[in-house]
């Protein structure tokens, strides 16, 4: 009897012991980017290089699609073409409606989805799509002031194609209706974030995000102005941003990358490295070695801010 008892009361604390660790593993706490943070591996590790019109750009669209219909969201894409010389390609914009019932204003979340072939676009642009797929989701159940489109561009690096064609078949009426346009562009590498807008008040996101970043804490910051050909707060027309602004557009526009280096025109991304996008460094594994910690922080960082300046955002036109 004492030796059955023993290895009874042995077992159960085995078995105690054993509930308690799988209890802990099973339900890791999550914080702002840890999906984001899955969308990226996904994008650059499973899907690669997605250079526009190629196999691996389509892949991309229909993971993106395929996230975005688990959501509470209306989910359309829009198909263009474009010719550069001879040759006609084809590629696609996602659009995904947030809809508020009462409202016809809207604001659009854009960032684009393709590649160059060098790298693995970890940083350029598969970052800015994760932020905008978690913060889609962080925002499922919540009521916003306005209709949100999050939009994920074609073929933006040539040309920015998926966005002029988005742009330019804007109704007045949608143009009229919108608030603002917020462009996410290569997140990871930089020393820094930063976060940009319009001159004077057609610079009011640009102004809010920074509020809110004072307010929690977040080392956001913008554009410094020692470069008199980009005013402090701006930056220059070459992400997706740009045919929305030349429509009048308020925009917003989030980056990492150091002002301080080379031309301080906002290429040179890091001290330790340069630029890393469009290059073959452009992956996560180089971006973790590197810089230890950094895609992670950049990630909480660019999801937390996205998410509280679309529940934060009011603007009357």
């Amino acid at each position: 009897m004492k030796t059955f008892k023993k290895s009874m009361i042995a077992g159960v604390v085995a078995f105690s012991a054993l509930f308690a660790a799988g209890s802990v593993s099973a339900a890791p706490k999550k914080f702002a980017g840890d999906l984001a943070y899955e969308h990226v591996q996904y994008l650059t590790e499973e899907i690669g290089p997605r250079v526009a019109g190629s196999a691996n750009e389509t892949k991309a669209r229909e993971y993106i699609v395929n996230e975005l219909e688990k959501l509470d969201l209306k989910v359309e894409e829009q198909e263009f073409s474009y010719t550069r010389g001879k040759n006609t390609t084809e590629s696609a914009n996602v659009v995904a409606l947030k809809d508020n019932k009462h409202t016809d204003k809207q604001v659009i979340v854009g960032a684009h989805y393709d590649s160059v072939s060098m790298g693995k676009g970890a940083d350029d642009n598969a970052s800015s799509v994760g932020v905008i797929l978690e913060t889609a989701k962080a925002l499922e159940k919540r009521n916003l002031n306005y209709d949100v489109k999050f939009v994920f561009f074609g073929a933006e690096e040539v040309g920015l194609q998926g966005s002029n064609y988005y742009a330019k078949n804007m109704t007045q009426e949608e143009v009229d209706n919108t608030i603002g346009m917020i462009n996410l562009d290569s997140l990871l590498a930089g020393d820094h974030i930063y976060v940009y807008g319009g001159a004077g008040e057609d610079g009011w996101i640009r102004d809010l995000a920074l509020d809110i970043a004072d307010k929690k804490k977040i080392p956001l910051q913008t554009n410094p102005g020692i470069n008199p050909d980009y005013p402090e707060g701006t930056t220059g027309d070459w992400s997706d941003h740009a045919p929305f602004k030349a429509k009048g557009i308020t925009i917003a526009y989030f980056e990492a990358t150091n002002w301080q280096l080379g031309d301080q025109d906002g290429y040179t991304q890091t001290e330790k490295h340069g630029g890393v996008w469009h290059t073959e460094n452009d992956t996560l594994e180089f971006l973790e070695r590197e810089f230890p910690g950094r895609v992670q922080e950049h990630l909480n960082h660019f999801t937390n801010m996205l998410t509280w300046v679309l529940t934060d955002i009011k603007k009357e036109l």
